[in-house]
């Protein structure tokens, strides 16, 4: 494993079904970049030397030529492809599985071409500048199990138009000690059900999916991915998530995960409606000097 070099693993498999479209390759700049351009000029001044796009093979034409050829110039860059019939051997996909089977698998995908420390980001968050500095400094040199994330304060996370996804993140003496996935948070306050709304404190930290691991993460993940299929009863819809393979490596006390704080704040485009929020806020930035 080289401890020197650290890459960026970027997942863009989604189609943005809540979006209604491509929404990893949606102009967002003033000069018609997406926010994955402004991630990879972040990524790049932070130090990160290479750089791998999980995607679907159903877009790889259109995020080759929207994204890959300019990122091509600035990294050294391999695809890799997230398909729903990559499972263990001996595992049947139900035909009626539509989706892939979320990010812990996503990650899983580049198994075999990552050997390096890395950062793993969504295609379509913005992150913030000093976010991807301090997972980077973390990551160089860092031990074979000694992760860590960057810790968003959850007022800084949210959207005014729908719920979204967030992993509520449990920190003792500035380590994760456990995560839960809550899938439908809304105004400061999540829902299981529905109807029963449970508040949430502003400053809570939470997941972004903004993780920095080693290569042992990859083993971890495969066999966390056979509990998984093993454990889940809805074979169908049901995803693997990576604060799902974290909090198992926590409770099987093989990994320390270092919570990173960040007070930077998050874009992302979870709905067409978010776009002229996300626009504004990138311009500041852009007028502010950032991005010249």
């Amino acid at each position: 494993m080289d401890t020197n070099k650290t890459a960026l693993v970027v997942m863009a498999a989604g189609m943005g079904s809540r979006f209604g479209g491509l929404k990893q390759i949606e102009p967002i700049g003033q000069n018609g970049e997406t926010i994955l351009d402004f991630s990879l000029y972040d990524a790049k001044k932070a130090g990160f030397s290479n750089l791998f796009f999980v995607i679907n093979k159903k877009i790889e034409k259109d995020f080759r030529n929207i994204v890959g050829k300019k990122a091509e110039k600035q990294f050294d860059t391999t695809y890799v492809f997230q398909e729903i019939e990559n499972v263990p051997k001996g595992f049947v996909v139900p035909p009626e599985r539509q989706k892939p089977w979320g990010t812990a698998h996503a990650v899983l995908q580049c198994a075999d071409k990552v050997d390096m420390p890395f950062t793993v980001i969504n295609a379509d968050d913005f992150y913030g500048q000093t976010t991807y500095k301090i997972i980077h400094d973390h990551l160089v040199g860092a031990a074979d199990y000694d992760y860590c994330m960057a810790g968003f304060l959850l007022k800084n996370t949210l959207t005014e138009h729908g719920t979204v996804a967030r992993g509520i993140c449990e920190i003792k003496d500035g380590y994760l000690k456990g995560i839960t996935e809550r899938t439908k948070i809304q105004n400061m306050r999540y829902t299981e059900d529905g109807q029963t709304w449970v508040p949430l404190h502003d400053a809570t930290i939470v997941s972004m999916n903004f993780w920095g691991f080693t290569p042992t993460i990859f083993g971890l993940l495969e066999k966390y991915f056979l509990r998984f299929l093993k454990s889940t009863e809805d074979k169908i819809k049901s995803e693997y998530f990576l604060p799902y393979a974290v909090d198992m490596s926590l409770n099987e006390k093989i990994a320390t995960v270092r919570v990173l704080k960040t007070d930077e704040k998050w874009y992302g485009v979870t709905y067409k409606e978010d776009l002229p929020f996300v626009r504004e806020g990138i311009k500041r930035l852009s007028d502010g000097g950032l991005y010249g």
